[in-house]
């Protein structure tokens, strides 16, 4: 996966979602899966930036991760750690209500270029000097460094979030001020909240860690 140019989301969801599935014939259970999921992801994590270019295809590296950690546990006793609760989201942010008025604004504007798809004015919305950083929480693979300058966050967000099948992306509210909701099936696989200075987004903070995008399920 390149840094500006990250692997789509869908790709990162159904990747995530084959690691799940061969856990769960090995062991049937849920909690077990999640756990082997969770260790296959963290071992991807602790390598540093040159290793992991080095795979050539991430997905064959975390399969066999996955089926190494699955082997260890069956052949030793473990214990599955209980499942923390995921953190409370952080309390809305008060503001006047012409900053907030301003800030719905420019967050709609950007909400219509990703909802369309349009390059141009995905571009036209953001800072020159915008960056974007994603938030896997070790549970999907996603991007491992922030991405500055317009076209590459313009890049990542369009990885991340346009045109993804069965997908829909919608303007709400992100704790307490209007940021991006992108639902499958009434589940979020992704929140976006962003950081606004007069009329251009200057930061896009998108959230793709499962335990944490459960408040925004319908």
């Amino acid at each position: 996966m390149t840094e500006a140019g990250a692997e789509s989301l869908a790709e990162m969801l159904d990747e995530r979602q084959y690691l799940l599935e061969i856990a769960l014939r090995m062991f049937g259970s849920e909690l077990a899966a999640d756990h082997v999921v969770q260790e296959t992801y963290r071992r991807w994590y602790t390598l540093d930036d040159e290793e992991r270019a080095g795979i050539a295809t991430p997905r064959a590296w975390l399969t066999r991760t996955a089926g190494s950690i699955c082997l260890e546990l069956l052949t030793a006793p473990f214990h599955v750690p209980e499942v923390e609760a995921p953190e409370p989201a952080p309390p809305p942010v008060r503001a006047g209500g012409e900053m907030l008025a301003r800030h719905d604004r420019v967050a709609r504007r950007f909400a219509a270029a990703c909802r369309t798809g349009d390059a141009a004015a995905l571009r036209a919305v953001l800072a020159a000097d915008a960056i974007v950083v994603s938030d896997g929480g070790g549970k999907v693979r996603a991007p491992v460094h922030p991405a500055y300058g317009a076209d590459a966050v313009a890049r990542m967000v369009t990885a991340l979030l346009i045109g993804q099948p069965g997908t829909k992306l919608s303007a709400g509210s992100v704790n307490g001020r209007t940021g991006l909701v992108l639902r499958r099936e009434g589940q979020a696989v992704a929140v976006a909240s962003v950081s606004v200075a007069e009329a251009e987004v200057t930061a896009v903070w998108i959230v793709l860690n499962p335990d944490k995008l459960q408040h925004w399920h319908r």
